[in-house]
């Protein structure tokens, strides 16, 4: 199947099909090996990227500007002080002046409708680096960490453990759901997903299931990957005591992770961890964590999706 994304922006993997998104996961892996070999590209030789960030972050930033430089592009990095966006300046008037000046854009920040904003009035690629409510290059890089060790996707099961109505929550819900992956989120009733986000989820999922349990270790039974985040995102950190106390009994321990009934079962998180919290240090230090090739194939899945749509 011919897949063709150049124009595309990335805003959602609601907007990609299953076959687009195994391209990108087939390009990701492809580019990996030709960066382990020290072969480097030049598909975004000329390219004037904007990194735009509202919030601040490790993997995002570096993964965007290391793959953006490998590929000969020329990312700027701007933050909330740099740029009048949504300040003194409208969304859609400062994505009108990126977009004459840039060729690509990414945002990390707190709302979905302003990464759509710059997507729509910019004229050029925007790739969102993670909003409140979503954040899909994380589910790429994690996707691809899923298929390097297992060899597949389809039929895996993936057990989301915290706050199940947060953006890595509903993002990889998306992402299971276009992949044929089950998924399974386990989380307290009053921090359980959308009604409206599961309902279009189990909608599309025609090769998985898309479950809510809320007894963890019921929730776990024959887990392949076993996945949680902070108990607390950016800028909820008013609510950190209501959140931990609603939580406790879904932190990834050894207890939980014997509680799947496989030895194979991975540990992923998108990092930054709170060790101590939702997952403890033993599990986190354990074999059978893969954090950190999800942070390095955050790099490879970032350039996949710049290079497929903005590369030459």
């Amino acid at each position: 199947m011919s897949v063709n994304l150049k124009g595309r922006s990335f805003l959602t993997l609601m907007d990609f099909t299953p076959g687009e998104i195994d391209y990108l996961l087939t390009l990701a892996a492809d580019l990996k090996a030709k960066k382990r070999a020290g072969i480097r590209g030049n598909s975004l030789a000329g390219k004037n990227i904007a990194l735009i960030f509202e919030k601040s972050s490790t993997r995002t930033r570096c993964a965007f500007t290391v793959a953006c430089n490998d590929e000969g592009g020329f990312p700027e990095y701007l933050n909330k002080n740099d740029i009048q966006l949504g300040a003194k300046e409208d969304i859609k008037d400062t994505a009108r002046v990126l977009g004459r000046m840039f060729d690509g854009i990414e945002f990390r920040g707190f709302k979905q409708e302003s990464v759509e904003a710059l997507a729509k009035y910019s004229g050029v690629p925007v790739w969102n680096g993670l909003t409140d409510t979503d954040h899909p290059t994380q589910v790429l890089a994690d996707f691809l960490t899923l298929r390097e060790n297992f060899g597949r996707l389809r039929g895996l099961k993936l057990v989301y453990l915290g706050d199940g109505r947060n953006n890595m929550s509903n993002a990889l819900m998306i992402g299971c759901a276009k992949m044929g992956i089950d998924y399974v989120v386990s989380s307290p009733k009053e921090l359980e997903p959308s009604p409206e986000l599961l309902a279009r989820c189990r909608d599309i999922a025609a090769h998985s299931s898309i479950t809510v349990i809320n007894d963890p270790k019921e929730a776990v039974k024959g887990a392949d990957a076993i996945y949680t985040d902070v108990w607390v995102s950016m800028g909820e950190e008013a609510l950190k005591e209501e959140r931990y106390a609603l939580l406790g009994e879904w932190q990834v321990n050894a207890e939980i992770m014997a509680a799947t009934g496989k030895e194979s079962t991975i540990f992923l998180h998108c990092l930054p961890a709170v060790k101590g919290s939702e997952v403890t240090e033993e599990v986190f230090e354990s074999e059978a964590s893969r954090v950190f090739d999800e942070a390095e194939n955050r790099m490879h899945t970032i350039k996949a999706v710049m290079v497929a749509t903005l590369g030459a």
